[in-house]
Order: C-alpha cells, then sequence, then structure tokens
C-alpha cells in the first residue's frame, strides 16, 4: 500500500495523536473498513465497524431511531449523523464515522437520486455531515464515497473543523 494512500495518511495521523477510530456503513457494504484493514498496524487506531444495511441493523446496532428512518429515509443526513453516533458509542471510539447512500444502478427515486451519499463523522467537537452525488457505476460510488469519508475525515482532525454540508 502506497504511503500516500489516504487510509494509510488517516492511519498515520490517527496514530500520531492516539485516536480511535469506529465506522457505519451502508451503501459501502464494508469495503471502508476492508481497506482501514489493510493498512498495517491498523489495531492502533481502528476499533472496528459495523455494515447496517436493514433498517433493523440501523436501529438495534447503532441506535439509529426508528423515527428518524420512517421521516427521512435511510439515505440521509440524519440517519447518517446517528449512525456516526452510534458508532462511536458502540466501539467507544474517539471518532465515529459513516456511510449511507444509493450506489446504484437502481434505487433512485424523486428526490433521492442513484449516486446519493451522507457522510457523517461524530467526535468530541460534535457531528458534521457532508452529502455527495456520485455519477459512477455501482463500484465508482462506492470507491468514490470511502474516499470521501477518510478525506473527511483527515481533513476534520487536520482543522478541527467540519462543512455542515458540501459537495453535490
Amino acid at each position: 500500500m502506497p504511503e500516500s494512500s489516504i487510509e494509510a495518511r488517516v492511519a498515520a495521523l490517527l496514530t500520531e495523536h492516539n485516536l480511535q477510530l469506529g465506522i457505519a456503513e451502508s451503501c459501502t457494504g464494508g469495503l471502508m473498513g476492508h481497506r482501514l484493514t489493510d493498512v498495517p498496524g491498523c489495531s492502533r487506531f481502528f476499533r472496528g465497524g459495523i455494515v447496517a444495511y436493514s433498517y433493523e441493523i440501523k436501529e438495534t446496532l447503532l441506535s439509529v431511531a426508528h423515527q428518524t428512518l420512517l421521516q427521512y429515509g435511510a439515505v440521509s443526513a440524519e440517519v447518517a449523523v446517528q449512525m456516526a453516533i452510534g458508532a462511536r458509542q458502540v466501539f467507544h471510539s474517539d471518532y465515529g464515522l459513516s456511510i449511507t447512500g444509493i450506489a446504484g444502478p437502481g434505487g433512485g427515486m424523486p428526490g433521492k437520486p442513484v449516486g446519493l451519499t451522507y457522510i457523517a463523522l461524530a467526535f468530541d467537537g460534535g457531528t458534521v455531515w457532508q452529502k455527495h452525488i456520485w455519477h459512477g457505476t455501482r463500484a465508482e460510488n462506492k470507491n468514490q464515497s470511502v474516499e470521501a469519508a477518510l478525506q473527511f475525515l483527515l481533513d476534520t482532525i487536520l482543522t478541527g473543523e467540519g462543512a455542515l454540508h458540501v459537495g453535490v
């Protein structure tokens, strides 16, 4: 793995500051966890991840409120935020990072197109989120989501700030 990869940079920064990460993924199906665990020594910073595809798993393992899922749907900023908070709590980590979206090629609907993805990050400073709409294949959308999530984490740690919503 190249030392310049986003996951290697995230690993170095988290390890340097003795910070722990827990993740929750939906549309990426474990890809973020896979990429993080490709980094040698990942056990120094990576606590674990949950692939929460169904409403039931989002509710029971990540404490996403049933009402939030009904009101906003699984692909929403509100659910992404609750997933990130849940991951942080479940894994007793400094950061909880989540991804939920519509990878495609099907599944889009009015107001929620294929490629729509929300990323959220929970930490001591609060919770921040991003919205993206990707226009690639299913694999490309999943990869872009993971890249964006890891970059969001990296930027937030480096600046101590997060954007309420960016991208589109």
